[in-house]
């Protein structure tokens, strides 16, 4: 909707400028976004990840680029944890490891790093990245209070969690995004994303739309509600570590997120009040918070050209 210029403008040919203060607090909100999510190196970061010349696992032209680009992985990436909770064996091993309330920032900017690198990053950044995660989840291992042997580098879970991912970053984007993608670019999302899968180790990520569709169907009967995955709903809904000025907006992304999520999914996580009385709000409130984040982080310089693709 184009912005709407003041009669008084309009009659009197006069200029209208931006005001310092809005320009000054737009700058402090996108900073303050970039530090939350890629943490206090943020910008060295982004040059290293944007800026190093090299091959990359994916060209500019491919799927994977244009959603993990776009502020709708706000809203994205809280469904797909939302979702990856319901697993019981995959939250227990969460619970015991690493938790989101030890570490919540830290949980975020890690995986945020890690997404940026394999996605805009060189193909050695991407493989060196890989290979850091398959060393941690190497020394993950335990028991769930039922007594069932969990180990994060088990393919089975690894696929649950990145299927998770994928059908949730997919909806946020084919929801909130600039520019929806078509048919065939859904199914050119799910096959970039099973690249990075197999590479960490997941078995037989799926390749298309419909097979992510049919692969989430198959983890239903392993789904269900825990104590741990509601603890963990009402920590990540209703108790974040913010400051206060941030918790309403916060709390209609978090209403997105919920609103996101498979009727069932939803149902199960018995989410937070406030929430719940959110969610009639839930789509408007979203797209209001993605316009929002898309304004704060324009502001940020952006980060230099990345090289070619490759093809390997």
């Amino acid at each position: 909707m184009p912005a709407v210029v003041p009669a008084a403008a309009r009659h009197t040919g006069s200029v209208l400028r931006p005001s310092p203060y809005l320009g000054r607090l737009r700058e402090r909100a996108g900073e303050s976004l970039l530090y939350r999510v890629a943490g206090p190196e943020a910008h060295q970061k982004r040059a290293r990840i944007h800026g190093t010349p090299g091959p990359r696992w994916f060209g500019p032209e491919r799927p994977v680029r244009l959603v993990h680009a776009d502020a709708s992985m706000y809203i994205g990436g809280l469904a797909a944890l939302l979702l990856q909770s319901l697993h019981p064996i995959a939250m227990a091993a969460v619970s015991a490891h690493s938790g989101f309330q030890g570490d919540p920032w830290g949980r975020l900017q890690r995986t945020s790093t890690f997404l940026a690198v394999t996605t805009f990053g060189t193909a050695a950044d991407a493989e060196r990245a890989v290979v850091r995660v398959r060393e941690v989840h190497g020394r993950i291992h335990g028991r769930t209070e039922a007594g069932a042997a969990y180990s994060a580098a088990d393919p089975h879970l690894l696929a649950w969690v990145h299927v998770a991912e994928t059908e949730c970053f997919l909806r946020a984007y084919q929801r909130y995004g600039r520019r929806p993608l078509d048919p065939s670019g859904e199914d050119g999302y799910v096959a970039d994303m099973a690249r990075v899968a197999r590479a960490l180790g997941a078995e037989h990520p799926p390749e298309t739309r419909a097979e992510l569709t049919a692969r989430l169907a198959e983890y239903r009967p392993e789904l269900r509600a825990t104590r741990e995955s509601r603890e963990a709903a009402r920590y990540l809904l209703s108790r974040p570590p913010l400051p206060a000025p941030a918790r309403l907006p916060y709390g209609f992304l978090a209403a997105a997120a919920v609103d996101l999520l498979p009727t069932w999914a939803r149902d199960w996580l018995d989410p937070p009040r406030t929430t719940r009385v959110m969610l009639p709000l839930a789509r408007p409130g979203g797209r209001t918070i993605t316009a929002a984040v898309r304004w704060a982080i324009t502001s940020l310089p952006p980060p230099q050209a990345g090289g070619r693709q490759n093809s390997g």
